[in-house]
């Protein structure tokens, strides 16, 4: 469960990156950034749900 949440967490920071890229390089009628920033919002999404299902599942717990 750790490494699909690592997964998640990192397809979010190169979605990030990417409508960066997106910003920086299109036009003004372009919108390849809309579309990553929407795809960063589903995935951080998911990663939070997983995140609280994972909490109360057991599967992931603090330090001790």
């Amino acid at each position: 469960m750790k490494l699909i949440l690592l997964l998640l967490l990192a397809a979010v920071i190169v979605s990030l990156g990417a409508s960066l890229f997106f910003l920086v390089r299109d036009g003004q009628g372009s919108t390849r950034v809309l579309t990553a920033l929407k795809v960063r919002l589903a995935l951080s999404a998911l990663l939070i749900g997983l995140l609280i299902v994972s909490w109360y599942a057991g599967w992931l717990a603090p330090p001790n």
